[in-house]
């Protein structure tokens, strides 16, 4: 129907940059909002950073001046730069978009496979 492919992830050292990038295809007649979340073993999922069609952004406090995020409406992706990461920044990362399919009129939540991000020394 439609899916969310994740890369981008990868070990860094403290202090260091990752860019994470999500693709959606399939069944799509109009992507909503589209974010990036993060969860820890036992925890559950925190939003990082979301970005609607008309590029408008929201950001946890704890990202704040370190990430961004962007998008490319064209090519249905968005992409997360991550600077002066830090060891909480350690997490799984899963991509999400609110997407009308072209089967109905209804929006649906669609995530990606998640893609690891560590920060350590």
């Amino acid at each position: 129907q439609v899916q969310l492919v994740e890369s981008g992830g990868g070990l860094v050292q403290p202090g260091g940059s990752l860019r994470l990038s999500c693709a959606a295809s399939g069944m799509i007649f109009s992507i909503y909002v589209m974010g990036w979340y993060r969860q820890l073993p036992g925890k559950e999922r925190e939003l990082v950073a979301s970005i609607t069609r008309g590029s408008s952004t929201n950001y946890a406090d704890s990202v704040k001046g370190r990430f961004t995020i962007s998008r490319d409406n064209r090519k249905n992706t968005i992409s997360l730069q991550m600077n002066s990461l830090k060891p909480e920044d350690t997490a799984v990362y899963f991509c999400k978009a609110n997407v009308q399919t072209i089967e109905t009129a209804s929006i649906m939540a669609f995530w990606g496979q998640g893609t690891q991000v560590t920060v350590s020394s």
